[in-house]
């Protein structure tokens, strides 16, 4: 008798076990007995043709609720079991609330959408590229939709050059589901589009089931044309939004994303034309610029040039010479004076004669002097004259190849000869290394013997009996087994 127990301590077991077993759920069912007294929160009753259970959900919660139960209104609600430990009546605590038809639709959405996401069908590595340039369309709609009309409406409009394919379907009911994934096989078959625009108009949740099925959205993922999704108004978000390459938010907007505006494409092609004049414009400047440069380096390397400058520097040349005989003379006459001057203040006559006598020899050798070094410059000015009027520059020029000719033949002598020891050193070492190889070795009656491990054996210390050894001569091999070893 000891797990005898109390009411409540009954009740306390029950409410913890329903609220760990059952801690939340979906269900649906009929409202009846719905009550809010003023502190806000909802009481109701839960029922089908067979059973009800009492529910009760609080201000915070329905608060967020939409729109206003009535008594016999179907409605699907997320909710946690629970005990009311006073009375021992189970009841629900119900977290959201929504009306049956589109609450249930929207589950079985959220539950696709994560059981896809999970599956890697959104990720966005699967999704194709849409073509920058698109030259032919595929629409899969209703042929008799106003989305149609729409979407050709705005590409005729736009881009009268791009070419459209309608691929009719059904976009509402049962059947639309398998139609649906039918007709975008096909597009995928014939190959015959650039990108593939699946859309319809606006409605409903039901209305727009056909788009939320697995079946679509597995078409979609595994379709090798990139797919717009296009369903609906900008509200409306369905599964093939989430696979599809792009989510247009209208059938209208979709066919805005794919078709390039003439008068735009004009602009953009006047734009880049006026940035290549442009460019072109600045290349000539810069062309233009760099030619005047080598006319005027040219004109500065002309060998006419180059003479005129010659003879303004011998010009100068004779006018420095000039400048220094004056000057030469000039401090001769001066040395002379002041030794005149010198010999008048000296004393006896014979010494002054004597002086006179030396200064007349030196004034002739200084005479004879100057006069043979303007001879020496005048005959040197000559000679650069000469020179310059019979335009050395060819015959340097000709000396200078020659020059170099004879530089190229003791290169290729010095190549020619460096190569030849190279070889003749090439061919020793080869000679060498043969003799140093293995196998020359093994000519000579010598052999390699390796363990099993490929280690080569050059004693018997690590050798077991029994052990199979094998020994390699100049051709073949011997494999062998150990029976003894000294």
């Amino acid at each position: 008798m000891s797990n005898i127990l109390t009411v409540t301590q009954l009740n306390y077991s029950v409410r913890h076990l329903l609220e760990m077993e059952l801690s939340q759920i979906w269900l649906t069912g009929e409202i009846s007995n719905f009550s809010q007294p003023v502190s806000g929160h909802w009481y109701l009753t839960l029922k089908d043709d067979k059973a009800q259970v009492r529910a009760a959900m609080f201000r915070m919660k329905n608060a967020r609720v939409n729109f206003r139960p009535q008594n016999g209104m179907q409605v699907l609600v997320r909710a946690s079991v629970t005990l009311y430990e006073p009375r021992g009546d189970y009841q629900l605590i119900i977290e959201s609330m929504q009306p049956a038809g589109e609450g249930l639709l929207q589950q079985q959405f959220e539950q696709l959408k994560a059981k896809l996401a999970a599956q890697g069908l959104f990720n966005q590595e699967h999704k194709k590229n849409i073509p920058t340039f698109v030259k032919k369309v595929g629409v899969i709609t209703s042929s008799s939709g106003a989305a149609l009309q729409d979407i050709l409406n705005i590409l005729q409009r736009r881009d009268p050059s791009l070419s459209v394919i309608i691929y009719p379907t059904l976009v509402q009911g049962k059947e639309a589901t398998q139609d649906i994934a039918n007709t975008i096989a096909l597009a995928n078959a014939r190959n015959e589009c650039d990108v593939l625009i699946l859309g319809r108009g606006g409605g409903s949740l039901e209305d727009l089931w056909c788009f939320n099925e697995e079946l679509v959205a597995y078409a979609i993922y595994h379709s090798d044309i990139p797919i717009i999704s296009a369903v609906g108004h900008e509200t409306d978000v369905t599964i093939a939004d989430f696979v599809a390459a792009l989510r247009a938010p209208t059938p209208s907007a979709a066919a805005e994303l794919i078709s390039r505006d003439q008068k735009e494409l004009a602009r953009q092609l006047e734009h880049q034309f006026a940035k290549v004049n442009l460019a072109f414009d600045r290349v000539w400047n810069e062309k233009a610029g760099f030619f005047k440069q080598l006319i005027l380096r040219l004109n500065a390397q002309h060998p006419t040039r180059q003479i005129q400058i010659k003879q303004q520097q011998l010009l100068h040349i004779e006018y420095r010479l000039e400048q220094a005989l004056f000057r030469l003379l000039f401090n001769k006459q001066q040395t002379i004076k002041e030794l005149n001057f010198r010999l008048a203040n000296q004393h006896p006559q014979k010494q002054i004669e004597r002086q006179q006598q030396k200064l007349l020899q030196v004034e002739q050798r200084l005479n004879l002097q100057i006069n043979q070094l303007f001879i020496k410059k005048q005959q040197r000015w000559k000679s650069f004259t000469q020179r310059f009027e019979r335009n050395p520059l060819p015959y340097q020029l000709k000396e200078q190849q020659n020059f170099f000719a004879k530089l190229a033949q003791r290169l290729a002598y010095a190549i020619e000869k460096k190569q030849s020891l190279e070889n003749q050193r090439f061919q020793a070492l080869c000679t060498k290394l043969d003799g140093l190889s293995p196998l020359k070795i093994l000519t000579r009656g010598y052999s390699i013997t390796q363990t099993e491990d490929g280690k080569m054996l050059t004693s018997t210390d690590n050798l077991k009996q029994g052990e199979k050894i094998t020994t390699q001569l100049k051709t073949g091999k011997i494999i062998s087994q150990v029976v003894d070893f000294l």
